[in-house]
């Protein structure tokens, strides 16, 4: 479903953010990439959505080189792919409803469609009883469940989360974790940037280690290993 192929990002002659990095991500898969900060996390996955290009190698997502789609086709593709932000980035003049509602209407999606699947979305988060309350008015795990109701609303084939559980307490973190699980079982692929060596080691599943921009170590029931 998703291969790198290859990849460097070089920012400079002496800062190579990645470095040959080949691996594939298979479809319904749960796998977690890991690393300490600045190992090059953010940077493959920005390398994913094409918000940056390689230096050298190829990523492709499906059978296409996300680097060589055209500008008009990249949002449809991007579409497929819901992400999750360590910092929440909602809309604080929005509601939770309106701001899950708002990633639909950007999809092209009708009012009707809108209706029917924001409250779907909600109920599965957990915050049916929350639609109308604004970002100011809800706890950290309750952003980053709207979040994460607005990265799946449109069906994605593939949930990225970055940092997801970075600015939560541990009872929040397993929430967001747990929530996370129960997406993947349903069928939607996800991709988990952490440095959280407990979520890890606890959630048993593949673990993509980077270590300064290489891969270091790729195993099916993985721990992360300092």
């Amino acid at each position: 479903m998703i291969y790198f192929d290859h990849v460097s990002k070089v920012y400079s002659p002496t800062s190579a953010a990645l470095e040959d990095v080949s691996f594939a991500v298979e479809p319904q898969e749960f796998v977690s990439i890991v690393g300490q900060s600045g190992a090059g996390k953010s940077t493959l996955l920005k390398l994913l959505l094409a918000e940056e290009k390689p230096s050298s190698g190829k990523v492709f997502f499906e059978s296409l080189d996300v680097h060589k789609i055209s500008n008009g086709e990249l949002p449809r593709v991007r579409r497929r792919m819901g992400v999750v932000f360590q910092d929440y980035k909602l809309l604080p003049t929005k509601t939770a409803y309106e701001n899950i509602a708002f990633a639909m209407e950007a999809a092209g999606k009708t009012e009707e469609e809108i209706q029917q699947d924001v409250p779907q979305v909600l109920e599965l988060v957990g915050l049916m009883d929350k639609a109308w309350h604004f970002p100011s008015e809800l706890s950290g795990g309750e952003l980053q469940r709207v979040a994460i109701a607005r990265a799946i609303v449109n069906r994605p084939d593939v949930v990225i989360a970055d940092e997801p559980t970075g600015n939560l307490d541990p009872i929040n973190t397993w929430e967001i974790i747990n929530l996370l699980e129960k997406i993947n079982e349903l069928g939607t692929t996800v991709i988990l940037a952490t440095h959280d060596k407990e979520v890890i080691n606890s959630l048993k599943r593949r673990v993509v280690t980077l270590e300064k921009g290489r891969v270091v170590r790729d195993e099916k029931r993985g721990r992360y290993v300092l």
